[in-house]
């Protein structure tokens, strides 16, 4: 890096290659607000990291804060490539194995967990 613009084209770069991932990748997000937290959402966070390494998928796990609905914490969303983003609510650390078979190995919604949308 010699220049201020040198950096800035590195930025621009690695911000595209980011969305590109992300457009092509399943994300699970986790609500980590206060009210997350306080509900279990770190063991939830914790068990999906174990059952993502465990069954050795391919998937981007990310944090995120208020997802706006308190009383149905712990909330993860996945968003699968070219599908709806669907919201869980209510969601423990026992729920997350069945979670990730049923909706990201096997494509389908875990209905009875679901608070927003639906397959699409």
């Amino acid at each position: 890096m010699n220049s201020v613009d040198d950096l800035n084209k590195l930025k621009e770069r690695l911000q595209k290659e980011h969305q590109l991932k992300e457009q092509t990748d399943t994300i699970v997000t986790v609500g980590m607000s206060t009210c997350g937290i306080a509900a279990g959402a770190r063991k939830v966070y914790e068990a999906i990291l174990k059952e993502v390494e465990k069954r050795n998928l391919n998937i981007i796990v990310k944090k995120t804060g208020c997802i706006g609905l308190c009383e149905q914490e712990v909330l993860v969303e996945v968003a699968c490539p070219g599908r709806q983003k669907i919201l869980y609510g209510k969601v423990k650390p026992e729920d997350v194995p069945k979670l990730l078979s049923e909706h990201i190995v096997n494509g389908n919604v875990s209905a009875e967990l679901v608070v927003v949308g639906k397959a699409s």
